[in-house]
């Protein structure tokens, strides 16, 4: 006798419930520099044998990730308490001129969350 396997097809979040999520910045390292943009420390590598491999070639097992004007905002809100709603609102107000703004902001979180960057 087969059995049908019970497993779920992935279904993307409407847009709606997407706009509930609230993002939370994973604990990196991160600063402000003088232009008041977002650096983010980021680690190369989580295993022993890449933090061996860069301690053995002498270079630095992190590399920073640059945020825009864009990003910064939506970095610092990314605090598990704004709504990704919250944070397209503060966007909008910031850069009322910018075009297709939602989109660049979800596909910008989806990128943050696949980086690992992010928890949504």
């Amino acid at each position: 006798m087969l059995r049908k396997k019970n497993k779920q097809k992935y279904r993307p979040p409407t847009v709606e419930e997407f706009l509930q999520y609230t993002p939370k910045r994973v604990d990196f390292e991160w600063s402000t520099n003088d232009n008041g943009l977002v650096e983010i420390k980021v680690p190369k590598f989580k295993g022993n044998f890449g933090k061996s491999f860069c301690r053995i070639i002498k270079k630095d097992n992190i590399f920073t990730a640059n945020m825009d004007k864009i990003g910064y905002i939506v970095w610092k809100n990314c605090d598990g308490s704004n709504t990704v709603k919250n944070i397209l609102r503060k966007i909008k107000k910031e850069f009322p001129e910018e075009e297709n703004i939602d989109q660049r902001l979800f596909l910008f979180l989806q990128q943050m969350q696949s980086l690992n960057y992010i928890n949504l």
